[in-house]
């Protein structure tokens, strides 16, 4: 807020109080809210319809209740307000301030009018005591009319932005649909079609391996069975150890499953995802009780982002000597959210004993080079998207990627040296979009802080010059004063009432 001695000749320094009265918006239960009707204002701006309105004209409101208290609203003509928002009145022969102050009060120091942090909210008694400028009312006009100017030119600029933003979005996606349809790597097959493996070989060479593994995986089983019964046994007080599971193996999909899918290049498959890794498991379930002593960083649900890992708050659990290898994760990883976003899922480059996983996410581990775990990932990335994905999900309201859903989950599978060229083809594109939407992004930057520009200066009195033949602030000041005392005790009786 500008000083007063700071201010322009003709201005005055006003309380919001001072000039209008402030008052809570109706009690409104949400699942009164309706499909079509009059806008309803709450604590963020409108939250739906009503086919009851509290206002003929135009609404200025201060959200006063949430994250958002503090936002500065308009409302269009018949509208409904609930008690989430605080309705700012000026005397009826000023309703043209409220647009002014539409401006002014986003530009205003608000810092002591929004309290609370668990619960942010903005009382009338610290709205009253925020301090704008008066500027005279031929000059409001002035100000309020280069405001929109300028601003209407500012949102073409945005909405032109925001419109490229929404096309490099449908750009990614077609990229990826081109690459899972084999169309990227059309000229590099041809140039390398003597040296292809088809994805009936692949999946052949899959299965070999997971059962060399298992049989690998019995012999130790044996021995150490053979160990454990050498020192005693039962009468030991150890376990016996557990006999390896063999990998599931999932029947092919049906003739009706393959119709609904795409046609996919000669050489390529469609399979359930369940028969192409080595293994996949879930995490650890949290127990509070027991989450004493040694504590590791596990990655949660929120922690997985799109191609990404958020370890900015990363919360530590117990884990058992027996459960590192279990629960821990190596690098080429893919870990995959069970819940909140199902499917999002990110590639694990970090050290092997430094994280481990809980029960929210699935830890997906391939046999070398068989599956490249982004390939796998763009194509998720690229069903959730398209709807394909969600086929896969159990629940109604909450939604679940199960290890069932998981494993059934279709994969398009091509040769592991093509599934590179495919990864890099589709990287190589959107490092470009990348650019394209930082670029976007600084631009919407530099229009949201030239919009702010356009406020301050408003707000001091620097973005349309003075006129000194225009009615000082003080006599528009003092006829504002003289309306609300002269209302004031019909305010009260009907208040009384």
């Amino acid at each position: 807020m500008s000083e007063t001695g700071s201010l322009p000749p003709n201005w005055e320094c006003v309380r919001l109080g001072g000039i209008s009265d402030i008052v809570y918006g109706k009690g409104l239960p949400t699942n009164k809210l309706e499909a079509d009707g009059y806008p309803v204002f709450g604590a963020s701006g409108v939250i739906g319809f009503f086919s009851q309105y509290m206002f003929e004209e135009p609404q200025l409101m201060i959200s006063c209740r949430g994250a958002k208290s503090g936002t500065i609203n308009f409302s269009p003509a018949k509208c409904f307000v609930t008690n989430n928002s605080l309705v700012v009145d000026f005397p009826i022969e000023q309703k043209s301030l409220r647009k002014t102050y539409f401006y002014f009060l986003q530009a205003a120091d608000k810092g002591g009018m929004v309290t609370g942090t668990a619960q942010p909210q903005v009382t009338i008694n610290n709205a009253v005591e925020v301090e704008l400028p008066l500027p005279p009312l031929n000059e409001q006009h002035r100000i309020v009319a280069k405001i929109e100017e300028l601003f209407s030119e500012l949102e073409k600029g945005v909405e032109s932005l925001k419109a490229a933003k929404a096309q490099l979005a449908v750009y990614r996606q077609s990229v990826l649909k081109a690459a899972f349809e084999g169309r990227l790597t059309e000229g590099w097959r041809e140039e390398n079609q003597n040296e292809l493996e088809s994805a009936t070989e692949l999946l052949a060479r899959i299965k070999s391996e997971r059962e060399s593994r298992h049989a690998a995986q019995l012999a130790e089983w044996q021995q150490s069975v053979a160990d454990w019964e050498a020192s005693g046994g039962k009468a030991s007080g150890s376990k016996k150890p557990t006999k390896p599971k063999p990998p599931k193996e999932l029947p092919p999909l049906t003739a009706d499953e393959l119709a609904d899918l795409p046609t996919l290049p000669d050489g390529w498959g469609w399979f359930r995802f369940g028969n192409t890794y080595w293994e996949s498991i879930l995490g650890k379930m949290l127990d509070k009780q027991k989450n004493k002593g040694e504590l590791f960083p596990y990655l949660r649900n929120q922690n997985v982002r799109w191609g990404a890992f958020d370890l900015t708050d990363v919360s530590l659990m117990r884990f058992e000597a027996d459960e590192y290898a279990r629960y821990g994760l190596e690098t080429g990883d893919l870990v995959i959210c069970e819940g909140g976003e199902p499917g999002r899922c990110a590639i694990w480059q970090g050290n092997k004993s430094e994280m481990r996983v809980q029960k929210a996410l699935h830890r997906v581990r391939f046999l070398p080079e068989t599956i490249l775990g982004n390939f796998v990932r763009y194509f998720i990335q690229f069903s959730a998207t398209s709807g394909h994905l969600s086929r896969f999900f159990t629940g109604t309201t909450i939604k679940h990627l199960t290890g069932n859903g998981l494993q059934d989950m279709h994969l398009p599978a091509c040769g592991f040296a093509e599934q590179h060229q495919i990864v890099q083809e589709i990287e190589s594109r959107f490092s470009v979009v990348e650019k394209m939407e930082q670029t976007i992004e600084e631009s919407l930057q530099k229009a949201e802080a030239l919009r702010q520009s356009i406020l301050k200066r408003a707000f001091e009195g620097k973005l349309v010059p003075q006129d000194p033949s225009d009615e000082p602030a003080a006599e528009l000041l003092a006829r504002i004063r003289a309306e609300r005392e002269a209302a004031a005790p019909v305010r009260k009786k009907g208040k009384a009432a």
